[in-house]
């Protein structure tokens, strides 16, 4: 007998990180949204890496906190590690990465989740969408539960019909021996989407006390941190040092001789893992001329002995698991505390979503994180925070935000996913984004503040501070054009800094696009009458000193937001269009690209098609005039 649970706007099913920023994003909003979890203890857990961040991840957190998601906010609060990468090259690549008490992140996760007004959160196993005149208008769960909506965001993650592997043994299981989700995954498949079968992994966990130390290389945190939230400003948070060591060949004799017990080669594994973040087995097969790899050793919290062992990914059966952690210095003697393990999940195939990660299949039902075929916590953020916000708009009547890729990472994850696809557990990766210089970790509130602050995320006293930032950015830039200095002024400082001296008469705004000079050079000879801080003598800095590549850069991107400005009818039938090849009539009908610039990163749709697309659109739209 069904029970009634309630009328909400907006339906959360998990509250991994995806979730967590899907429901916090629509209750923000003003919908009231109900959240559901298999177990209430799970929120926002952390079952693989304790960390936050690193390459294009940690430009993703930044752009979560930009349009005021969460996950920034919340690392802020309980990293117990802070490290700035690549800082030896350009800002584009600058990336942040915080160690994360894994614990405390996901109880004050939690507490937030619960003192959000409009927000429920509720402990149940969603088995079924209910469905009524094609539209998704609630859920089902175990004990018969209905619970209504006007939208439903999936954010699974490696739920449905999640199976664990390690050597010969494999059990239904979701992460963490966490309950699977069997019969939602049973359902979408009846529901005629297409799922496919993926893997990920994790490493073993080990006794802190059974390290020796000694043999490891210490990796501290940054003196000085920097913070991936735009309010944080300063924290008195004790930082704890990570510690590298590497494989021997020991370790790859072990492996080696034991490949016939490992899943993925024996055929247990079915499910497509992730190439960027390969298991140890797999590493020492497809680089069999290297000699060690990397291991670092990870704090998971402050109160706990337990140490992730990250660069170690197996499904290794438990007792060879051992044996290579103790032919690795430093860990001769340790104790394993917990296994490694593979985990295989089913996924959504991506291109059946909406840029705005609503399904094309059934209107109101909305995907994010690890189900639409990603890897990572901060990639599941991402999307998360978005499928929130443009399930929300749906309620509201308004149209959805769609980031383009000259925005943001997020706009360049979304847009990879539904065009595109993948194959394999997708891994935001710098290289992937063609405007890098626009998308630096340091800029993210300048790109996407204004937007968080237009849909009802960013509130008015953090906008005006926002705003007062870029006044004094812009006007210190304008100020510095405007000082004139003289040699006798500057010579005696830029020889501090190793910088050729001038001649003739200069402005400041030339002489800091010298690549030796910094910010260093205006406090000495001509201080700001404004208070500027850290952040913005940096943001000052940046912008003159790339101000050439970023204009070209933005002379790009607005002659590719012409294609993007050149919108396709959704009721094309490409099949029709004389001229277009097999393959593109194919792929445009599966993926119904909203643009023409959409189109025009299809796999398999040529330049040639696009010309004769622009050619049909050109002839369509004069029709549909003449009729109008």
């Amino acid at each position: 007998m069904s029970y009634n649970g309630g009328h909400y706007d907006v339906i959360v099913i998990g509250a991994g990180h995806a979730g967590c920023e899907a429901a916090l994003a629509s209750a923000r909003m003003g919908c009231s949204t109900l959240m559901i979890t298999i177990n209430l203890d799970m929120v926002a857990f952390m079952p693989c890496n304790p960390s936050i961040g690193g390459p294009a991840k940690g430009h993703v957190v930044r752009e979560i906190d930009a349009l005021g998601g969460e996950m920034g906010r919340n690392i802020d609060k309980t990293f117990i590690q802070l490290r700035m990468l690549n800082t030896g090259k350009g800002p584009a690549v600058h990336a942040l990465r915080a160690q994360a008490d894994k614990f405390l992140y996901q109880h004050a996760m939690k507490e937030t989740m619960e003192k959000t007004p409009n927000l429920t959160l509720r402990q149940g196993m969603v088995e079924r969408l209910i469905i009524e005149d094609g539209i998704c208008t609630g859920v089902i769960t175990k004990t018969g539960t209905e619970y209504h909506s006007k939208t439903v965001i999936l954010t699974t993650g490696t739920y449905l019909r999640g199976k664990v592997i390690m050597g010969e043994l494999t059990y239904e299981s979701g992460p963490n021996n966490q309950q699977p989700s069997v019969k939602l995954s049973e359902h979408l498949r009846e529901l005629g989407f297409d799922l496919v079968r993926f893997k990920t992994g994790t490493p073993p966990r080990v006794h802190k006390d059974t390290i020796d130390f000694s043999k490891t290389e210490i990796q501290p945190g940054d003196e000085q941190p920097k913070f991936f939230s735009f309010e944080t400003k300063a924290s008195t948070n004790e930082q704890l040092p990570c510690w590298l060591t590497y494989t021997s060949p020991e370790t790859h004799q072990i492996i080696n001789d034991n490949l016939h017990r490992a899943p993925m080669f024996t055929g247990i594994i079915e499910g497509t893992g992730p190439r960027y973040c390969p298991s140890i087995e797999d590493k020492v097969v497809r680089f069999s001329d290297k000699s060690q790899h990397q291991i670092f050793l990870e704090p998971e919290g402050k109160n706990t002995s337990e140490y992730y062992v990250q660069g170690l990914s197996t499904s290794l059966p438990e007792d060879v698991q051992l044996a290579v952690l103790r032919s690795i210095p430093g860990m001769e003697k340790v104790e394993m505390m917990r296994n490694g393990y593979a985990i295989e999940y089913d996924a959504m195939v991506p291109t059946q979503l909406w840029p705005s990660l609503e399904t094309k299949r059934l209107p109101g039902l909305f995907t994010a994180g690890q189900i639409n075929g990603t890897s990572g916590y901060e990639e599941a953020a991402g999307q998360g925070v978005m499928a929130g916000i443009n399930a929300a708009r749906k309620v509201q009547g308004k149209e959805p935000v769609i980031l383009d890729r000259s925005q943001g990472y997020i706009g360049v994850l979304i847009d990879d996913l539904v065009t595109k696809g993948t194959n394999e557990p997708y891994r935001l990766l710098t290289s992937r984004a063609e405007y890098r210089l626009l998308l630096r970790h340091d800029n993210a509130d300048l790109r996407l503040t204004p937007i968080g602050h237009e849909i009802g995320l960013i509130p008015e006293l953090r906008y005006e501070a926002f705003l007062d930032k870029k006044g004094r950015v812009d006007r210190e830039i304008v100020r510095l054009k405007e000082t004139k200095v003289k040699p006798v002024d500057v010579n005696e400082v830029l020889a501090k800094f190793e910088s050729a001296p001038i001649v003739d008469g200069s402005n400041l705004l030339t002489l800091m696009r010298r690549p030796e000079v910094d910010y260093r050079l205006v406090d000495e000879i001509s201080p700001s009458p404004e208070v500027l801080d850290d952040e913005m003598k940096e943001q000052v800095g940046i912008q003159i000193k790339y101000a050439g590549y970023i204009e070209k850069q933005l002379q790009h991107v607005e002659r590719l937001q012409k294609m993007e400005k050149k919108k396709i009818p959704d009721d094309i039938n490409y099949h029709e269009i004389h001229g277009l090849a097999m393959e593109a009539r194919q792929k445009l009908s599966q993926i119904v690209p909203l643009s023409i610039g959409q189109a025009s990163r299809i796999a398999g749709v040529t330049p040639a098609d696009i010309s004769i697309l622009l050619v049909y659109l050109e002839h369509y739209n004069r029709v549909t005039a003449a009729r109008g």
